[in-house]
């Protein structure tokens, strides 16, 4: 591991950065609106959870309020006539994730679309039913998976039923899963597995899952494989098609920077059979005849085709806006710049005197903490860290500590933070201070832990 880089090479990093103009392109917030005690600006490390406003997506917002209130709904005389709001991001959306244009739709919510995805692509027979999932999946994947078996009575047993999900869990004394040991699972249970569901990237660990393997063993054993992209779009490199996935879903708040709630999309491979299970909706019609109002549903080709509802524009054209500077940065630069601050982070973490490679013990007594997410290439900007010692109230103790001296990460019970520096707006000299406040915040738990508390 090569040597801590100083302040004054961490400043020069950004003096360097051919990228650095895109920070300027956001809105970054005041330290004391996030909870600090100290002034000026936050070191925003949390858009693995929510991304920052760009400046461009404030005004184009505002163009389209000023649209609203001037013309109403003879909105499709502008520009960006709300009807087909998703006509300029679907170009970009399809290039980031590997995809061709009629593979993509952008519309709804990201668990909204795992079970407009599951409804029609998961038809479980007597022989082949089993769902694959990890143990560790984010709710909205786990209670959408979970649900989908029940809608099945007609063809499973309540047996099946209750043995219709394989949940994968890493070895004892291991966070992350390993792949070969994925690849176990599926060769053992593959004649009855009938859809293998990962997360591209894990929301607690951080791990990037290998997708092309395992999208393969998928094919192998007949089953269709699909992913959860809610923190791998716009972080990691995508190549759905390359990768053969059958199907993916994903939300654009993070690292797409599209606002709180805001629309999501879907992906479904073309020539994807859906088992003549398809939830019609209006806005799923064919454009060319949607307006005649006909009784006949005549789908639009591709992913579209499966779109119940017009998109909601105030929850896309912010989006529009950081696709917009990704394409100008390019997103190969873009993942370069991230590769390299995030490593500098975890320099700079495994320097500290804080820093341990080793599992909390019940009866620690001093403070550390550890990372649980994998090296590069398996991994985002993400690093994932393990408060030590393990135990109830220690990890809020050192987390609220960080957010009063000004950093903003977020904190996943029982024990992580997780820091995520974004390579849209975040900076070398930002990842060198979060650093500093981290060990600040460790060494006062320390001299706590000393006194007993």
């Amino acid at each position: 591991m090569a040597p801590p880089p100083t302040k004054e090479q961490l400043a020069q990093l950004d003096a360097d950065d051919p990228l650095n103009w895109t920070r300027g392109e956001f809105e970054i917030p005041d330290a004391k609106a996030c909870g600090a005690k100290v002034d000026g600006k936050a070191i925003y490390f949390c858009g693995n959870s929510l991304g920052l406003l760009s400046k461009a997506a404030r005004q184009h917002v505002l163009e389209e309020l000023d649209t609203w209130s001037t013309s109403g709904h003879f909105n499709h005389k502008y520009d960006r006539p709300w009807k087909y709001v998703d006509r300029p991001l679907t170009p970009h959306l399809a290039k980031l994730v590997g995809a061709k244009e009629s593979e993509v739709a952008h519309t709804a919510t990201l668990t909204g679309n795992i079970h407009n995805l599951f409804t029609t692509f998961y038809k479980p027979t007597a022989k082949r039913w089993k769902i694959v999932i990890e143990k560790g999946a984010f709710p909205s994947d786990w209670y959408a998976i979970y649900s989908h078996p029940n809608l099945h009575s007609d063809v499973l047993s309540p047996e099946q039923i209750k043995d219709s999900v394989i949940a994968l869990a890493p070895r004892d004394g291991e966070e992350t899963l390993r792949t070969e040991d994925i690849v176990e699972v599926l060769e053992k249970n593959g004649d009855e597995i009938a859809i293998v569901w990962l997360p591209l990237v894990q929301y607690y660990t951080g791990q990037l899952f290998d997708a092309a393997a395992l999208s393969k063993k998928s094919h192998d054993i007949g089953a269709l494989f699909g992913l959860d992209m809610a923190h791998g779009v716009g972080n990691v490199d995508v190549k759905l098609d390359a990768w053969n996935v059958d199907f993916a879903v994903w939300c654009t708040y993070k690292y797409l920077n599209s606002g709180p709630g805001a629309v999501g999309g879907y992906f479904i491979r073309d020539g994807l059979e859906d088992n003549n299970r398809r939830l019609a909706g209006w806005w799923g019609n064919d454009e060319k005849t949607r307006f005649q109002m006909s009784p006949e549903f005549q789908p639009t080709p591709g992913a579209k085709g499966y779109q119940h509802s017009n998109t909601n524009v105030l929850g896309s054209i912010p989006l529009l806006a950081t696709l917009e500077i990704i394409d100008k940065a390019g997103w190969d630069n873009l993942r370069a710049k991230a590769i390299c601050l995030t490593g500098t982070l975890e320099t700079l973490l495994r320097a500290s005197k804080y820093y341990t490679d080793k599992a909390p013990g019940p009866n620690d007594t001093k403070a550390a903490f550890r990372i649980l997410t994998p090296d590069e290439p398996w991994r985002g900007t993400q690093l994932s860290l393990e408060i030590h010692p393990a135990r109830a109230g220690v990890m809020p103790r050192v987390f609220d500590r960080m957010l009063e001296a000004g950093l903003v990460g977020d904190e996943r019970q029982p024990h992580v933070i997780r820091l995520s520096p974004v390579v849209l707006y975040n900076t070398f000299t930002e990842v060198g201070r979060a650093v500093e406040i981290l060990n600040d915040a460790l060494a006062a738990e320390d001299e706590e832990l000393a006194k007993g508390n």
